[in-house]
């Protein structure tokens, strides 16, 4: 199973469910997205909560208008097919309404801020 996939997909529900938060099990990487998406305004605040073994993720969820700030996710790079691409091959996501979220040598980044410091990566997920 893809614990990538698995979070961006409950994200996803969470919000077409009308719900206001989701909760995710913790990880660093799901941290390092989930705070990439609270910074362009996709999820609101995201809270690391418990103890030793049993960490989560408490996600709000943002609407503007009663509309959902999420509308789609695609995971892009899987584990049966990593996809990879230099800086010059990175694209706009919806012509600019969306990131894509690429693994770098420097950390999780927006394709925009990636393709501004010259470094391709692992191109995980396009949101919009």
């Amino acid at each position: 199973m893809d614990p990538i996939a698995d979070m961006l997909i409950k994200i996803k529900n969470a919000y077409r469910a009308g719900h206001e938060s989701v909760v995710i099990p913790h990880s660093k990487l799901k941290a390092e997205i989930l705070t990439l998406l609270e910074k362009h305004k996709f999820v609101g605040a995201v809270e690391k909560r418990g103890k030793k073994v049993r960490k989560f993720l408490d996600v709000a969820l943002l609407y503007k208008n009663g509309e959902p700030a999420l509308n789609n996710v695609k995971r892009v790079s899987k584990p049966s097919r990593r996809m990879y691409l230099p800086h010059d091959k990175l694209s706009l996501v919806k012509q600019g309404h969306g990131i894509g979220i690429i693994s770098t040598s420097k950390g999780i980044m927006t394709g925009s801020g990636a393709k501004k410091a010259g470094l391709g990566g692992e191109v995980m997920a396009e949101i919009w």
